[in-house]
């Protein structure tokens, strides 16, 4: 019995984990607009896994992916970066390796 308890256990875990990145990268779809910026500065994901970035009328096209420890990786112009991510319905928060976060608003 206490293997099938274990199974069953483990079993819940993994839909869980699964049902909180899929929440995530739910979330981050659409189009995103940085907080108190000098300029407007837009990030757009898609389902397909591509991400759009728009600053000063110049659109730059990538590809993007969201890791289980809450980590965004994406990947524009040949350049990748990785931030930590905070996402709400209505807030986008992403902090680089140095500590320094950018707030968006769902647009």
């Amino acid at each position: 019995m206490n293997s099938k308890l274990s199974f069953v256990m483990a079993a819940c875990m993994a839909i869980f984990i699964s049902a909180c990145g899929y929440g995530s990268h739910s979330l981050i779809l659409g189009t995103w607009e940085v907080e108190n910026a000098p300029m407007k500065m837009t990030a757009e994901f898609d389902r397909d896994g591509t991400a759009k970035v728009t600053m000063l009328g110049q659109t730059v096209q990538g590809r993007y992916k969201l890791n289980a420890d809450d980590e965004l990786e994406w990947s524009m112009n040949g350049l990748s970066t990785k931030a930590k991510i905070n996402v709400t319905t209505t807030e986008l928060e992403l902090t680089n390796s140095e500590n320094q976060t950018i707030k968006y608003r769902r647009r």
